[in-house]
């Protein structure tokens, strides 16, 4: 068990279910079967239990190292300090998902609405890569301007006659390949038909989506809610975030923060955006970098190339990931002969 944890640490695929059907996207960026279901999403690197309706054991959303039995939440309580070395834990959940339809209008939480009702460190905010696309695709956030706290509570009411009212109470933007958004804890959103996206959050599975039905499925009260009160879950919504220019405060202009020796490294999600977690995005043509970061989670989204430390060398491709462990951060390498373009995330405040 030491071995994994002294080393780029790979993991078992570990697609996690969910109330909403996608993931026929998964076979241009996994090589799966070209099929939506109700498995949407890949836990990446995870040792964050998914909270469904009806759970499949206390592992479910938690990444098991590649062919052992070795859970990821157990390897780090047994090599802590190889690990996360002086932090209490990752700090960040990364997720891909693949939206077949319109998920849930939602809300997650920011730390005190968590510190309060869910005894959590954590709130939910996240970052969402758009890695593919199909015809149509689009996401929803902020209300429409003049949206009230009366209004979203009559269309809750509503939403369980009728499945499109809670739509109309926020904001249709399109989305393409690339682009990149932040979705602050309290702001209301969606993510609409057609995204692959990769998602980066706060370590927690918390969502509080007052609308009664997810496309053909009817949500119960848990699954709206939370296990809150009405009135108390109701109010995690910011009503001052609307208008068709609150996309403004959540879309991303990556920024360039070096280009030396066939290397680029862009900044995705940094501290101008939050302190919950840093994202930067690293372009290899026919050259070599080290990862300096660690904890991290590597994911690659394009190209092919290795990851190199000490003697071993293992071949990376579009599709895979590898966390990075406190211990080793500054020894690996990664290199490619052709091009590949690797995701960088790590808990906010590290350096």
């Amino acid at each position: 068990m030491k071995e994994s944890a002294n080393r780029p640490i790979f993991f078992e695929r570990n697609r996690v279910f969910r109330v909403y059907k996608g993931g026929a996207l998964f076979n241009n960026l996994f090589g799966d079967v070209a099929k939506d279901g109700n498995y949407p999403e890949e836990w990446v690197a995870s040792s964050v239990k998914a909270l469904n309706r009806i759970s499949k054991g206390p592992k479910e959303g938690i990444s098991k190292v590649l062919n052992t039995d070795i859970y990821l939440d157990d390897l780090i309580k047994e090599y802590k300090k190889e690990i996360l070395g002086p932090y209490d834990d990752m700090g960040i959940l990364v997720k891909v998902l693949d939206s077949a339809v319109r998920l849930p209008v939602q809300v997650h939480p920011d730390k005190s609405f968590s510190e309060k009702y869910f005894n959590s460190e954590y709130g939910k905010a996240e970052a969402w890569i758009i890695l593919d696309t199909r015809p149509g695709s689009c996401i929803y956030f902020g209300f429409k301007e003049g949206v009230t706290k009366k209004d979203l509570i009559a269309a809750v009411e509503k939403s369980t006659e009728d499945k499109h009212v809670m739509e109309q109470l926020i904001v249709k933007h399109d989305v393409k390949k690339g682009e990149v958004y932040l979705i602050p804890a309290r702001a209301v959103h969606a993510i609409g038909y057609g995204c692959l996206i990769l998602e980066i959050q706060e370590p927690t599975d918390f969502t509080i989506q007052p609308e009664a039905w997810c496309d053909d499925y009817r949500l119960n009260d848990y699954e709206m809610y939370m296990g809150l009160d009405k009135e108390i879950a109701l109010s995690c919504f910011d009503m001052s975030i609307c208008g068709k220019d609150a996309i403004e405060l959540s879309k991303v202009r990556p920024e360039v923060v070096s280009k030396k020796n066939n290397v680029t490294v862009r900044s995705l999600i940094d501290n101008r955006k939050t302190d919950c977690f840093t994202v930067n995005d690293i372009s290899i043509d026919s050259g070599s970098t080290i990862l300096e970061q660690g904890p991290a989670i590597y994911f690659v989204t394009e190209g092919r190339g290795s990851v190199s430390y000490g003697k071993n060398t293992d071949p990376v491709k579009k599709g895979d990931y590898f966390l990075l462990p406190y211990c080793i951060k500054g020894q690996c390498t990664l290199s490619s002969d052709e091009n590949i373009t690797v995701i960088e995330c790590f808990k906010g405040g590290m350096s």
